[in-house]
């Protein structure tokens, strides 16, 4: 009979259950999950079940991480994510969140950029606490991805982004990411990487302020290598803030956008 044991394969006799697994293999285990669900009761174990055995507050080893996010994204997803290095500049509300989904999903390098530190009106919409204000957000960040998968690489930068380093700081990538507040700024990035590097991606988000219809959002491709995602209507200004939300919904849409590039999902 085979079975999958924390993602890995036995072979075990007919009458094997899933809690004489748990004993013989990971005896101080906490929580049994059986296809999918935790039980609490025994069951006795049928050719191709799943059982994963956690120990609570126990960071699991790289490669049982790896085989548990494999079963989640298939092999061919989790591999093309852990083979890519990924680009964002600016780790405000837009960034922050792109960063905790890319590394949700495993890419396997990200380069975060940003001079700003952590203030306590950035806690309305971005990945940061209350015991993160008066840090650098690349700093904040770093330690919060270290917290949801602790393989991945994270290089940070507390820089300026201009014509002169952009190139340089991004060179390992094949996309990069715009999360600037802005516009000339945004303009700087997208003019040198659509411009200088032609084997890099650019992906930006436009029109996410208030709390106008989700559906109004959408991700656009502009060019063969450029990606816009927003209502492209809607900016931040006095009287129409920028809140959780919205921002979250379009940085998910970028986010999204860069997981189909790094799949090869989109046409060339």
């Amino acid at each position: 009979m085979r079975i999958l044991f924390n993602e890995k394969e036995l072979f075990l006799q007919e009458d094997e259950s899933a809690f004489m697994i748990k004993e013989k293999y990971k005896p101080d285990g906490d929580l049994v999950i059986y296809n999918g669900f935790p039980t609490q009761k025994d069951v006795n174990l049928k050719d191709g079940d799943r059982v994963t055995v956690i120990k609570r507050g126990e960071v699991p080893s790289k490669d049982e991480l790896e085989s548990l996010m494999i079963a989640r994204h298939t092999p061919g997803v989790f591999e093309a994510m852990k083979k890519a290095i990924v680009g964002i500049a600016g780790v405000g509300g837009l960034g922050s969140n792109i960063a905790i989904s890319l590394a949700r999903v495993g890419v396997g390098k990200l380069i975060l950029v940003d001079f700003d530190v952590v203030e306590p009106s950035n806690l309305n919409r971005q990945q940061y606490f209350v015991e993160h204000i008066g840090m650098y957000k690349v700093d904040a960040l770093k330690e919060l991805i270290s917290k949801i998968n602790p393989f991945i690489e994270i290089e940070t930068h507390k820089v300026f982004l201009n014509e002169e380093n952009i190139e340089e700081i991004f060179k390992e990538t094949s996309v990069v990411v715009e999360a600037f507040d802005k516009a000339e700024n945004k303009a700087i990035l997208a003019n040198t990487i659509l411009i200088k590097c032609p084997e890099k991606f650019f992906v930006a988000g436009s029109g996410m302020a208030g709390y106008f219809s989700s559906n109004l959002i959408k991700s656009r491709r502009v060019s063969r290598r450029f990606f816009l995602c927003g209502d492209e209507e809607n900016e931040a200004k006095i009287g129409n803030g920028l809140m959780a939300p919205r921002v979250g919904i379009v940085a998910n849409h970028m986010a999204n956008t860069v997981v189909r590039i790094l799949c090869n999902e989109l046409e060339p």
